[in-house]
């Protein structure tokens, strides 16, 4: 008698999608967690009677000050490590570049410099103009250098993109320098704010960002698909109905608002956008449709773990964030960049 076998990629095609919304779960009990921690461990450490308290809206005891104060800046760690993350992932969708990150495009220092620029010769002092002057300063940057990785034989190679993204981050952190560096005005809060941190948030701040890497969070999410054709090559994408440089403008575009937004309140912390999408793709695979949100949920995540680690391991002072990311990142880049496959995504 012929026995009726249920169809081989049935439940391989179940089981995928089951294994990715488990590692969901997990990402988001982890982030919980993360801003728990934030809230609760730092200089003073408080008890979680006392953190339900504040959360509830007293602040009657040092405990419940000390979290009140933290909890902006949890928030502000969580859209930044989420806005980072997401980024990176897009970029190395959209220029199939396993090393494409925003600090490793120059992108984040195109942002530093144009803050600075404002600040010294234009007279910034609107937050908010801090932002639209990083957005333009970073998109100009990445429009530079995937420009300058397309000159030559074979296009925007990974290896060419890299070293432009190398060469332009250097120079721009020689000419944040040389513009700092006779205004002892604004010399001193920009040295902070250049290491990458989010220990002066604000409610204010929060929300004033917020409009910004929502729009970029939209664009992003909504190039997921078309990312994945990408990943085939531009001929074929192109051939599966893609407008190929529409597709690339429109990522490209959430991938810098995102930065943009993300180093303006914060600094150009590094090496997140690196790191994170890699960790992704290790565990729910390539396709972007599940790889982005799960990269904003674990950058979200990593960024909060970080700034928990720099105020636990110097107490009563504190390591800012970005010099934690820093120590994370720089061993993962090295080797990625000594994987035998590094050419190609």
């Amino acid at each position: 008698m012929a026995v009726t076998r249920p169809a081989p990629d049935a439940g391989a095609a179940r089981r995928p999608v089951r294994a990715r919304s488990l590692w969901l779960l997990l990402a988001l009990a982890v982030l919980a967690a993360a801003m728990l921690a934030s809230v609760a461990w730092g200089s003073r450490i408080v008890g979680l009677a006392d953190v339900a308290a504040a959360l509830g809206g007293a602040d009657e005891t040092i405990e419940q000050a000390a979290v009140t104060k933290r909890v902006p800046r949890t928030l502000l760690a969580v859209l930044v490590g989420a806005a980072l993350g997401l980024s990176g992932a897009v970029m190395q969708g959209v220029t199939r570049n396993p090393l494409a990150d925003p600090g490793i495009l120059g992108v984040n220092m195109g942002a530093s410099l144009a803050v600075v620029c404002g600040m010294v010769f234009f007279g910034l002092t609107s937050p908010s103009g801090y932002i639209w002057v990083a957005i333009g300063g970073a998109a100009a940057a990445a429009v530079f250098v995937y420009t300058v990785g397309s000159l030559g034989r074979g296009g925007a190679t990974p290896l060419k993109l890299a070293l432009a993204g190398a060469a332009t981050s250097a120079a721009f952190s020689s000419l944040v320098t040389a513009v700092v560096m006779p205004r002892n005005d604004v010399a001193g809060s920009f040295r902070m704010w250049q290491i990458g941190g989010v220990g002066g948030a604000s409610f204010d701040g929060v929300v004033r960002v917020l409009p910004f890497l929502a729009v970029g969070l939209v664009l992003s999410l909504m190039s997921a698909r078309a990312l994945n054709s990408l990943a085939l090559g531009d001929d074929l994408a192109a051939g599966l109905g893609e407008r190929v440089a529409l597709v690339r403008a429109t990522a490209g575009l959430g991938a810098v608002l995102l930065c943009g937004a993300a180093t303006a309140a914060a600094g150009p912390i590094m090496f997140v956008g690196l790191v994170v999408p890699h960790m992704c793709r290790l565990l729910i695979g390539v396709d972007h449709r599940w790889l982005l949100p799960f990269s904003a949920l674990l950058g979200a995540a990593l960024l909060t773990v970080a700034d928990v680690v720099g105020r636990v391991v110097a107490r009563p002072a504190e390591v800012e964030v970005g010099i934690v990311t820093a120590l994370i990142g720089a061993p993962v880049f090295i080797y990625i960049v000594r994987r035998q496959k590094v050419r190609a995504l």
